[in-house]
């Protein structure tokens, strides 16, 4: 073999080392974060963090193979949450899912960099969380579960079971944006005859004196938005409704099966999937500023019968056959 020819052998062989080398080594372990802000024991988040983690594992990602997977539970805590926000930013995660509202704020208080998706939120543009629905611009995208115009929805319903309803309250969380957003939107299409006036769901002690001192009138009912307090205060506000006969329309099944008159809302569980395929997304290399904020796609109707019989009403079974799902 001639010297030139031996040459070009071995350097070409040289050249390839570090590309077999590259082949052979496994791919990086991911990091992914997970902030949710209830107890680790709360049944229902601990069915969506289920969710999430189905979503995942359909996608490939397996906890301890490719992917690291740090979960930090806030219980009801701000400022546990806001600790374990900055302890999972300080872990270097390639994105962090939040659940909720109370995960999203304090997480983007501590990073404008490291990728965040949430579900479960009202209104991120109002939050400031993104710029747009179409275009997030920043490092937070997601799902969000519901908009404004479901409150007309709300109150129409309401008034189909209860047809001499006069007055409502609305519960809703002030210190969030969708709070406010959510009372406006139903007090716009409140018809002539019916008042609506709001109730705060921060402290469990105003959720009682307010809910009692509206029950002391007639013809009144119940119409609970969406927020992360009203989720944690729910067998308070459920059990209220039940204690002064007030009919109740709830944002999502949790409060239907816990003994709520009648709920209409988005599968969450749908949306804790679906926020999987994002994650995947960015684990890949797309940014959250490309990635739409996705609106729900599956609204479900459940009726509890057992608690109408409770409160003396006959539901229409205009109504019932709608239903999603009707609890006997």
């Amino acid at each position: 073999m001639k010297r030139r020819e031996v040459i070009t052998l071995i350097g070409g062989a040289v050249a390839a080392w570090p590309l077999a080398a590259r082949a052979q080594q496994p791919e990086r372990m991911r990091r992914i974060g997970v902030l949710v802000p209830a107890p680790a024991d709360d049944s229902e988040y601990q069915t969506r963090i289920a969710a999430f983690f189905d979503g995942l594992q359909q996608l490939g990602w397996v906890s301890g193979s490719n992917v690291l997977i740090d979960t930090r539970w806030g219980g009801r805590d701000a400022d546990l949450t806001r600790k374990y926000a900055a302890e999972l930013v300080a872990l270097a995660p390639d994105v962090v899912m939040a659940f909720t509202s109370d995960a999203v704020a304090p997480l983007r208080q501590v990073t404008r960099n490291v990728p965040i998706v949430f579900a479960i939120v009202a209104d991120p543009v109002g939050a400031g969380y993104v710029e747009s629905l179409a275009h997030p611009g920043g490092n937070i995208t997601g799902f969000t579960n519901f908009e404004y115009s479901i409150g007309g929805k709300w109150l129409e319903l309401l008034k189909e079971i209860v047809p001499r309803l006069e007055r409502v309250a609305v519960l809703r969380d002030s210190a969030i944006a969708a709070g406010p957003g959510q009372f406006g939107a139903i007090q716009s299409v409140a018809p002539s005859g019916v008042q609506v006036r709001p109730v705060d769901v921060r402290d469990p002690g105003e959720i009682e004196r307010a809910v009692a001192a509206f029950a002391q009138g007639s013809n009144g009912g119940l119409i609970v938005t969406g927020s992360p307090s009203a989720a944690v205060h729910r067998d308070l506000i459920v059990t209220l409704a039940a204690r002064h006969r007030l009919p109740a329309i709830y944002n999502s099944r949790l409060f239907a099966t816990a003994g709520g008159l009648i709920s209409y809302g988005s599968d969450f569980l749908d949306q804790c999937r679906r926020a999987a395929g994002y994650v995947n997304r960015i684990l890949k290399g797309d940014k959250p500023a490309d990635l739409p904020v996705q609106t729900p796609t599956k609204y479900e109707l459940l009726i509890n019968l057992k608690t109408a019989k409770a409160l003396g009403l006959e539901v229409p079974a205009s109504l019932l056959t709608r239903a999603d799902e009707v609890i006997e």
